[in-house]
């Protein structure tokens, strides 16, 4: 499939002569009612959507919810943390007061979000049993594995479903009739503790995907697709199309021009400051330190990181977009930094808070999954390293980094990726009957760095 983001994004007639492209907005609206259609419809056990970061995977979610509680059928909706869980309850019960909710949570002391109190028709339980006869339950995986003798309710609905193990879709599958399965193929692969060789190429694999699984059981499933992000602007929605969904390519919902990332104060002439001048220009900026061999918490990379962000929060950014025409101030909950280890988000707090700067998330790709930032500071995976691995050439981890930003994102890095990645070619064992992932993190990578090398400034 020919990646058309770019077409699309600017709204020139397609290639077929068919006349303009439909705008972002009337585009999702149709993909959303199709989902719908096919969901409510009841004719397949299974309905698939597959979503770009950003793309409203909560909302529809949210919607498919409250159409399937009117039509009186019993929903149950799974998802993967208890973070998401409450998420989606808070929606819910925001969206709808007066849909009842049911909040199936752990017997622990703080089992969810007290936020979740400030809603009256939200009824939480340890027991399923308790919240028989509400029109919607929603709990983790985990916890619905354990459910006994309860159900089967006739619709479930299955969050962020890619990131979900087929052997934990498997131990809550007897507790539902069909099910919407919705999410990010482009995200990171579902986490096992094992190794999981002797399935590769076995259709129940319990290390795959639950999406995977579902699919090579069920190939005539209907397999949707959301084409619009809403979140990434632009500037990076073309790239990130590109180089982590080749085939299944998708546009952002703004154009250029509609959101500006500008500072109040003038910059010192530093390198940090002509990144983030860059940054606000052209939504990427490469700070880019001199190529060395460093331990996996490269002082002068932390060091830099750190800096970045202080100068971003000193010179006080704002952004316009279209919830705001207005210049809203980008404030440290409105910056996110991002790493591949828990040592390097450890080191960039500290360095943070020794720079007196607080109220910044600093966390790995795997914790910020499925959150949104105005700006994101992220520190390369291969920056510094020897060698490049599964684990740092993994797509999903750097698709993640790369797709938490509304209005921009700075990357910083060790020169010399490049000859890193050429010296070790991508050379995953080719196994029976497993797909080859493409993408390929080495791909990938070489994509991303590319579109980099245009916005780089010299450390």
């Amino acid at each position: 499939m020919t990646d058309a983001s770019s077409d699309a994004s600017s709204g020139n007639p397609d290639r077929t002569g068919a006349g303009p492209a439909p705008g972002p907005a009337a585009a999702a609206k149709a993909a959303t009612e199709a989902i719908l259609r096919d969901t409510l419809s009841g004719a397949h056990r299974g309905v698939v959507v597959d979503s770009p970061p950003g793309a409203g995977k909560t909302t529809l979610v949210v919607n498919a919810a409250r159409r399937l509680a009117a039509t009186g059928r019993p929903l149950m909706i799974v998802a993967q943390t208890n973070a998401q869980v409450d998420d989606l309850v808070d929606r819910l019960a925001g969206a709808d007061p007066e849909l009842p909710v049911g909040r199936l949570h752990s017997s622990e002391a703080q089992p969810y979000d007290p936020v979740l109190d400030r809603h009256p028709s939200v009824v939480k339980s340890a027991k399923a049993a308790e919240l028989a006869g509400l029109d919607v339950v929603v709990s983790t995986a985990a916890k619905w594995a354990h459910v006994k003798g309860a159900g089967p309710w006739e619709q479930a609905i299955v969050d962020e479903a890619y990131q979900m193990r087929s052997d934990a879709l498997l131990a809550v599958a007897g507790l539902f009739e069909r099910a919407l399965f919705v999410g990010d193929p482009g995200q990171l692969d579902p986490f096992s503790q094992v190794a999981a060789e002797q399935w590769a190429g076995l259709t129940y694999d319990p290390s795959a995907s639950a999406v995977t699984t579902l699919l090579a059981h069920n190939p005539g499933l209907p397999v949707h697709r959301l084409p619009v992000s809403w979140r990434l602007p632009a500037s990076a929605a073309p790239l990130v199309s590109r180089a982590f969904y080749p085939y299944t390519p998708f546009r952002s919902g703004t154009g250029p021009g509609e959101r500006r990332l500008e500072f109040t104060a003038a910059p010192d002439g530093s390198a940090v400051d002509r990144v983030l001048d860059e940054a606000a220009a052209a939504g990427w900026g490469l700070l880019e330190l001199p190529a060395r061999h460093t331990p996996r918490t490269d002082p002068e990379a932390v060091a830099a990181v750190a800096e970045v962000v202080r100068r971003l929060l000193e010179r006080g950014g704002t952004a316009v977009s279209e919830r705001s025409p207005e210049p809203v101030p980008v404030t440290a909950d409105r910056v996110a930094v991002g790493t591949a280890h828990r040592d390097q988000a450890a080191a960039v707090r500290t360095a943070l808070a020794g720079r007196g700067v607080t109220g910044v998330t600093v966390d790995t790709a795997n914790r910020l999954q499925g959150r949104e930032f105005d700006v994101t500071v992220v520190l390369h995976p291969l920056s510094g390293r020897p060698d490049a691995t599964a684990f740092h050439l993994e797509t999903g981890r750097l698709c993640v980094l790369a797709s938490r930003h509304r209005h921009a994102c700075v990357v910083v890095c060790r020169a010399g990726v490049a000859e890193l990645l050429d010296e070790y070619p991508s050379a995953e064992p080719v196994q029976l009957g497993v797909g080859v992932k493409f993408p390929d993190g080495w791909e990938a990578n070489h994509a991303v760095l590319a579109r980099l090398a245009e916005h780089t400034v010299p450390w």
